[in-house]
């Protein structure tokens, strides 16, 4: 092992015994009693020694014996410590490929805070490469979300779509100007793949069929149609229902951005879900959708630029989430945001008893009122009142968050 006080959190001193490490509440932590030998000792901790020569050091520096051993251990149960060398042999090939590397040092420290154990966040980042992710859909939203993830160590992204690329199609960090008159899902590809550090090997196109190729991680259904995004057609998903594939929806309709639900099939509520919750609701919805569908498709719908970036990029947010550590954090709601205000609303999505995905099985019995209060924290975001802490989780004694 070799230690490593995680740089992407900054450290000051509190007072003459305590020192904070990061700067946001999500973050944030302090640590003491800190004598100063120790303080100044945290700045070897900086993944260049092994153990041996820290311990060594700590003996030219004074410090008692076991010193060392109890300080490594106090940073690493409190999840400020990382290990240079863990992460095991996927993170030791990443490694070895320096310009891969340095290309998602940004997100290795970004995993860094979402990660408590030593060398965890490393494997994490190399176990993105693993991972194939299915984008359906090219349009201002989907091309641009296939690049992110592309761009952020996903090991295959494969992007499906029809028709040709409009110029109303070209998006900065989705298809360039150059690619108009191409086929969609060809250069969402070929864009993709550019994104990519490392530029994974090709596969071709050919192999993929209508329904989901076994091993996909997670698809992304970013549908360039309004009314597919307004109102998902349960029967588009059913391949994915029933191969139990998660899935997420994501896309832009009249000046409104959504980003969910995240689908986990049989345990999460779906698209017909949802069209089960509204047509209870609201009696004329069936029709109101039947007439959307079958009346005459503009040529371009409304789709602010600004707007349909910031979909894409909470979309691959909320994927990358889940696919690094299995959280959930978009099942059963769907965020929404308007122009020209801009709030984001969550609204929730729940397993419905007329569905047969049996989401409803699941969760039958179990209160939702405080899940979607924990979902409202992004629309109503202010600073806290009360010290935070790790839920469900112990901090060693004389660790805390700190109130910023």
């Amino acid at each position: 092992m070799h230690p490593m006080v995680k740089p992407a959190l900054r450290r000051g001193w509190r007072d003459l015994n305590t020192v904070q490490f990061g700067m946001t509440p999500a973050h944030a932590m302090a640590l003491g009693p800190m004598d100063p030998a120790t303080g100044h000792f945290l700045d070897l901790l900086n993944g260049t020694r092994g153990l041996p020569l820290l311990r060594e050091q700590g003996r030219h520096m004074d410090l008692p014996d076991g010193h060392v051993d109890a300080l490594v251990d106090r940073l690493a149960r409190s999840g400020l410590l990382d290990d240079a060398k863990g992460g095991g042999p996927p993170a030791d090939a990443l490694r070895e490929k320096k310009d891969t590397l340095d290309r998602l040092r940004p997100d290795l420290a970004s995993l860094s805070l979402t990660t408590s154990a030593p060398g965890e966040a490393m494997g994490r980042l190399a176990a993105r490469r693993s991972l194939r992710v299915q984008v359906r859909g090219a349009g201002r939203v989907g091309a641009v979300l296939a690049s992110l993830l592309s761009a952020a160590g996903i090991g295959e992204v494969d992007v499906r779509d029809c028709g040709r690329v409009e110029p109303w199609d070209v998006t900065p960090g989705g298809l360039p100007a150059e690619c108009v008159g191409e086929r969609r899902d060809e250069a969402a590809r070929r864009h993709a793949r550019r994104a990519a550090p490392g530029r994974p090997p090709r596969r071709d196109p050919r192999s993929h069929t209508e329904t989901p190729e076994p091993g996909f991680s997670l698809v992304i259904l970013a549908p360039r149609d309004d009314v597919a995004v307004h109102a998902p057609a349960p029967d588009t998903a059913h391949p994915l229902i029933t191969s139990g594939t998660p899935h997420l929806y994501a896309g832009v309709v009249e000046g409104t951005g959504m980003v969910g639900p995240l689908v986990l099939p049989g345990e999460t509520g779906c698209a017909r879900c949802l069209h089960e919750t509204r047509t209870d609701e609201d009696p004329a919805w069936p029709r109101l959708v039947a007439q959307w569908r079958s009346g005459r498709q503009p040529d371009v719908r409304p789709c602010d630029l600004a707007l349909a970036t910031t979909v894409a990029g909470l979309a691959a947010g909320h994927a990358l989430t889940y696919l690094d550590n299995r959280s959930a954090s978009a099942a059963g709601v769907r965020w929404e945001v308007s122009l020209p205000t801009l709030r984001w609303h969550a609204r929730p999505v729940r397993a419905h008893p007329a569905c047969p995905c049996g989401a409803s099985e699941k969760t039958r019995g179990e209160g939702t009122s405080e899940e979607a209060q924990a979902h409202e924290t992004m629309a109503v975001e202010r600073p806290s009142a009360e010290p935070r802490r790790t839920a469900g989780a112990a901090r060693p004694a004389g660790t805390w968050r700190a109130h910023v």
